[in-house]
């Protein structure tokens, strides 16, 4: 005896089983039309030996990236950054715990690897005195004088999100640090936080150009003007891609990018491999001074070190002309630094670290006597305490990261950077993705890195007996060598950098 109910039940069944016949077949359909397409094709050998699932391959490929973080790489394997890096800093943005517990996983053997020397009496913690201020450009018409010692590197609106800059602006802010626009322009997002802003003049010298690229003193003037504006970067090179401009696919040359740069949307936005007009250290020199002049701010470059005789030739220049000719600051870039978008070969091979550019810098400008004159700014996958640390025992007086924030940020290493495809938000143009970036959240996190960074250098400063970060000398750390024993920094780098 059937029932309503029960009939019910049997067509409900009947379109679930026609569906799913449909379903099925329309499956077997589109494995046999991609069958024939792969057998057809001649791009891709693997495919076509392997119809349907040659696919996987491409598949896995792509996850293996993710996977491996996750599952198959040891604390301190990973590159760029291993897990033990990053577990640091997402910690240190949260504001959460930073200890660890049974013992360190670093391995302390390896050549190169740093060790600090702690004293056997270290300062207590009432006995530590603040982080003392610096004066950069201390001739110019409106100097700039800070204590901030970890501060947010260059990072283009366009390379990084509207959401992103806006975090970063009020982050830096709240921290007390500088934040660099990168040479992307100034946006309103920059601003819009109220931080202290280093503004870069990248080869293109987008935001400062004319029609014809050229350099726009009227545009100079203006952000000149700006009170928020303290400072003026002139980029010769970046550590990912020494002798090759910035590189912005065109998917993310929105409107309001494209506005900001004076460049065409959705076209690539190519720098040039260098500035056209900037040809040798006296061209330099005098760019430098004439930005210093048009703006009446402190004006330095950022470049990567590899043919290093041009300093002997810059350094030598310089005291011909007098210390007023030199530089405010230099920025020098490790040859690991990050980008958004680099040809691997430059990635790889093109540059030196910043464990050999920086300790050169610093001897070179003491060996002209101007290392009082010029502030050296560190910059290069520093993005830990104890890498911040050695930094200021080599000699300099600043450190600055872009990946270290972005970390802080949410940055999970998806590596999709050039792709505008970033899951977190931070490096994509695409709405929907950038709703997973809260800028008031992320705000707090970046001042909480920045914070915490510094606190745990002090940390390591008090170790080693003294009272503040910046009174680290280079005998307070020492370098494993390849005899399995340690020297002291000032040793080793006289025997091997500096001897050169």
């Amino acid at each position: 005896m059937s029932s309503p109910d029960s009939g019910i039940i049997l067509t409900i069944l009947s379109y679930m089983a026609t569906l799913f016949i449909f379903i099925i077949g329309l499956t077997v359909a589109a494995l046999i039309i991609l069958y024939i397409f792969d057998v057809t094709q001649t791009k891709h050998a693997i495919r076509r030996n392997y119809p349907v699932i040659g696919h996987l391959r491409e598949v896995f490929e792509r996850l293996g990236e993710f996977f491996r973080q996750y599952f198959f790489a040891m604390d301190r394997e990973e590159l760029p950054f291993n897990r033990a890096e990053r577990s640091w800093v997402y910690r240190a943005a949260k504001d959460i715990d930073t200890t660890i517990a049974f013992g360190s996983t670093r391995d302390l053997r390896p050549s190169g690897t740093i060790l600090f020397v702690n004293c056997p009496f270290p300062v207590l913690g009432q006995d530590s005195t603040p982080i003392k201020d610096i004066t950069i450009g201390p001739d110019c018409k409106t100097p700039y004088t800070t204590s901030s010692l970890f501060n947010i590197s260059a990072m283009s609106y366009g390379a990084i999100s509207r959401p992103a800059v806006q975090a970063l602006s009020k982050g830096a802010r709240l921290a007390g640090c500088w934040l660099n626009t990168g040479e992307g322009g100034l946006s309103p997002y920059h601003l819009e936080g109220g931080a202290d802003i280093v503004f870069q003049i990248g080869t293109a010298k987008y935001g400062v150009r004319d029609d014809q690229g050229k350099l726009d003193d009227k545009k100079l003037r203006e952000l000149a003007d700006i009170e928020n504006i303290k400072m003026f970067e002139i980029k010769l090179s970046q550590g990912a891609k020494p002798g090759k401009g910035g590189i912005l696919p065109g998917n993310k040359v929105t409107e309001e990018v494209a506005q900001i740069r004076n460049i065409p949307v959705g076209e690539d936005s190519i720098s040039p491999n260098r500035h056209p007009d900037i040809d040798n250290v006296d061209e330099l020199l005098d760019m430098l001074n004439h930005v210093r002049q048009i703006t009446g701010k402190p004006v330095g470059f950022k470049c990567v070190i590899g043919a290093y005789g041009w300093l002997d030739n810059l350094f030598g220049e310089i005291k011909k002309r007098g210390p007023t000719a030199a530089p405010d600051f230099i920025t020098v870039d490790s040859a690991d630094g990050g980008t958004g978008a680099a040809p691997m070969s430059l990635m790889d091979y093109m540059g030196l670290p910043i464990t050999e550019s920086l300790p050169m810098l610093i001897e070179k400008l003491n060996e002209y006597d101007l290392k009082e004159r010029v502030k050296v700014i560190a910059s290069g996958k520093l993005v830990t305490p104890a890498e911040v640390a050695w930094a200021l025992c080599v000699g300099a007086d600043f450190i600055t990261s872009a990946r270290g924030f972005m970390l802080a940020l949410g940055c999970i290493q998806a590596l999709q950077c050039n792709k505008n495809t970033c899951p977190t938000g931070i490096t994509t143009h695409n709405k929907r993705l950038q709703k997973g970036l809260d800028p008031e959240n992320k705000a707090i996190r970046i001042k909480n890195y920045a914070k915490n960074m510094v606190r745990e250098v002090g940390v390591i400063a008090h170790s080693c007996g003294v009272k503040e970060p910046r009174e680290l000398r280079l005998f307070h750390a020492r370098i494993v060598t390849d005899s399995g024993h340690s020297v002291p920094l000032d040793e080793y780098y006289k025997n091997s950098i500096y001897s050169q």
